[in-house]
Parts: C-alpha cells; sequence; structure tokens
C-alpha cells in the first residue's frame, strides 16, 4: 500500500519518520511505496498554540489532494503536536488518516504500564494525547507544562537539539518518574533529538515508534486500511 505523508512539521521529525519507516518496511522483506508533503512548521506552532483546529484541518486538506494525485492510499500527520486537529481533518480528507495517537493506549496496556508520563507540546500534555488514553494514566508536570512546550517548540523549529535543551528534557523525564510515572513517552515527533542514541536511567518510549510500526504493517499488507485508520 502506498503511505503519504505530510512532512516538514517539523523537517527533523520527517527525516526520522522516513529512515524508521523505511528500515521497518525493509526488515519485513518488502519495498516501501512512500510519497511526502511539505507543510510549514511557522503555520502548525500557531495554530496549535491558538487552538485554530479548523484553519489547520484546511491547510492539512489540499497537502492531502496532493498525496492522493500522487497515488497514495492514505495519508498520516508526521507530528504528534499535528494531530490537535485531527478530527477535523479527517472530515476534510480526500485520504482515510491513519492516526498516531489512537494506537498508544493498547500500546501501553500491552506492555503493562499502569501510568506514562508524558512530554510533548503543551495541549499534548493538558489533553493527555487529547483524552485518548482510557487505560493507562497521564502523567504531567503541571507547573512545567509551558516551559517544557515552549523548550519543544523551540527545538522543533530549529531543529536541533542544544546540551541545554537536552539536560532539560532529561531532568524533566526523571521528574515524571519521580511522580510516578512507570514510562516516559516522547509525545513530540521531534523529541528524538534530544533522546535518540541517548542512554537515560528511566525506560522511555518514542510514540513515533508505534505509529511507523502501524503504517509498516499496513504497507506491506499486514493490517488492512480499517484497522490501521479506526
Amino acid at each position: 500500500m502506498h503511505i503519504g505523508l505530510i512532512g516538514g512539521i517539523g523537517v527533523a521529525a520527517t527525516l526520522v519518520y522516513y529512515q524508521r519507516l523505511t528500515a521497518a518496511v525493509a526488515k519485513m522483506g518488502k519495498q516501501l511505496e512512500c510519497t511526502i508533503v511539505h507543510a510549514q512548521v511557522d503555520d502548525l506552532v500557531r495554530t496549535n498554540t491558538n487552538d485554530l483546529r479548523q484553519e489547520q484541518a484546511e491547510i492539512y486538506a489540499p497537502l492531502i489532494d496532493r498525496l492522493k494525485a500522487a497515488g497514495a492510499d492514505c495519508a498520516a500527520i508526521t507530528s504528534l503536536g499535528g494531530h490537535f486537529c485531527f478530527e477535523e481533518a479527517k472530515s476534510l480528507s480526500s485520504l482515510p488518516l491513519v492516526s498516531a495517537v489512537a494506537p498508544l493506549d493498547d500500546y501501553f496496556a500491552s506492555e503493562g504500564l499502569a501510568s506514562v508520563g508524558i512530554l510533548g507540546t503543551r495541549v499534548v500534555q493538558r489533553t493527555g494525547f487529547y483524552g485518548q488514553l482510557q487505560k493507562t494514566r497521564a502523567v504531567t508536570l503541571d507547573d512545567e507544562i509551558d516551559e517544557i512546550g515552549q523548550t519543544y517548540t523551540d527545538m522543533a523549529i530549529a531543529g536541533h537539539c542544544t546540551e541545554d535543551q537536552r539536560a532539560f528534557f532529561f531532568g524533566a523525564a526523571q521528574r515524571l518518574t519521580d511522580a510516578g510515572a512507570d514510562a516516559v513517552v516522547l509525545g513530540g515527533t521531534d523529541l528524538n533529538l534530544a533522546f535518540d542514541g541517548r542512554p537515560t536511567h528511566d525506560r522511555v518510549i518514542d510514540a513515533l515508534d508505534v505509529h511507523v510500526d502501524v503504517l509498516a504493517r499496513l504497507a506491506t499488507g499486514q493490517i488492512s486500511l480499517a484497522e490501521a485508520s479506526g
């Protein structure tokens, strides 16, 4: 199946999606059919910060139309923060949308996690993955949500992580663990810039990997579009 990705939000996250999806499909002994379109991270920062769901959905719609014209059978948003308008985008989309958020609850439950600490945008933290977690308790650092969200946004726009930012995120992960989280979830797709390949004392789960696994199984025919798009 031909996978369509809405990229650019941000660029670093898009590269990781492409790398990991390509590797996952190759490991399954298949070849990936994929098209990527570029969205503007500045648009997403503005609409997400101001909760302009319909406006962002209308930005996505023509990009999804371009994916469809290129032969894609489905579309995915390569940004967890970009899912804040998922339902609005779904209603306008000319292709089935494959959520990065919907699979997380089942994944956490299958791993035996009673609680997960969340790092990511302000909205992801405040809503506990948009209210999608029913089987697992979301843990957040309520007094630090704005600082975590702003630090994440700054890193995503820049496309790289400074040592000060990395130290801040690692400290926040430790504080989430201290607050009772069984694992810390990277709820922003650019957080791999801070954590990827870096040892930590706590269990860290990259939500991007859960989404990539769904897309890889869809691309190779292991699951149906109905199963993947929910």
